[in-house]
């Protein structure tokens, strides 16, 4: 079975079965990150609580099935229009680019092409570079071309390294200008709507496997935790060999986060060793279940 890594995947809103069925089906690793929570929040301290979950509880909790858990950190786009509050929480984000676990600014980019999103976005880049570290970035879901063409624009005004910067959330309509950076081209495979497994794969038929990297962006919304597998699934019933899915699947993404120096091609291809019967500030991930040690 080949080996899995989930690059984008909001892990705090999915079950321990979720961490069950990822791991049985061979992902060994994944990527957690910062985005909005469904409501607006209304204080920098309900971040400070969300980015201490993210290098704490989740990492831990995701550690007591077997799998890797990291983390980005950022102001998501949706979050930059509060000026206020943004700038607080842009205060605060130096704390935690430096903690263990987190391997890039993200995810940040746009929700609705605002003045202010072009602020922290731009600013947040800026923030990558002194820290060096990767950057995730989102595309909206409302004027995809225009955001990405804004994107790519920022990203060359501010001058960081497109080495260093994935944009998500990509498409038929919009692989093709991010094809003409020298950026890493992320796709969310979603039920129902964003990216399927068919459009993956055919993309990857038509464009090849370079910079090429794929996720889940599974959430709280109607979504899957198992499309990285799955789109493993359908490159191998449509031709490609087990090297080439691991290549797409496991190597790009694993290979781009590896920049930020916080992350281990070696380590993270096997699972964790498991042993619940450890607690993270006295609390477990079990319910009076017997603990699991292997």
């Amino acid at each position: 079975m080949p080996k899995y890594f989930d690059p984008h995947i909001h892990m705090v809103s999915r079950t321990t079965d979720d961490y069950q069925n990822m791991a049985a089906a061979g992902i060994t690793a994944v990527i957690e990150p910062a985005f909005w929570q469904g409501q607006a929040r209304t204080g920098v301290h309900s971040f400070t609580d969300y980015f201490d979950t993210l290098v704490g509880w989740e990492r831990f909790r995701a550690s007591m099935f077997g799998i890797h858990h990291f983390c980005t950190i950022g102001i998501n786009p949706k979050e930059a229009n509060n000026i206020w509050l943004a700038q607080e929480v842009l205060d605060v984000l130096p704390r935690y680019l430096v903690k263990d676990g987190v391997v890039a600014v993200g995810e940040i980019g746009y929700d609705d092409i605002t003045p202010e999103e072009d602020r922290f976005f731009a600013a947040q880049l800026e923030m990558a570079q002194q820290f060096r570290l990767p950057v995730l970035v989102h595309t909206p879901h409302r004027d995809k071309i225009g955001g990405t063409k804004r994107t790519l624009a920022v990203i060359r005004e501010v001058g960081i390294d497109e080495n260093l910067v994935i944009i998500d959330h990509l498409n038929e309509l919009t692989l093709p200008l991010v094809l003409d950076s020298n950026c890493w081209r992320g796709h969310s495979i979603y039920p129902n709507t964003k990216m399927s497994e068919e459009r993956m794969v055919a993309l990857l038929k038509q464009y090849g496997t370079d910079k090429m990297v794929v996720n889940s962006a599974a959430d709280w919304g109607i979504s899957d935790p198992l499309k990285v597998p799955k789109t493993g699934q359908a490159m191998l019933d449509a031709g490609f060999t087990e090297a080439q899915v691991e290549q797409v699947l496991f190597h790009n993404p694993v290979d781009f986060f590896a920049q930020s120096d916080q992350l281990d091609k070696t380590e993270v291809s096997t699972p964790l060793p498991i042993d619940q019967r450890k607690q993270w500030q006295e609390n477990s991930a079990l319910r009076g279940q017997d603990p699991v040690v292997k």
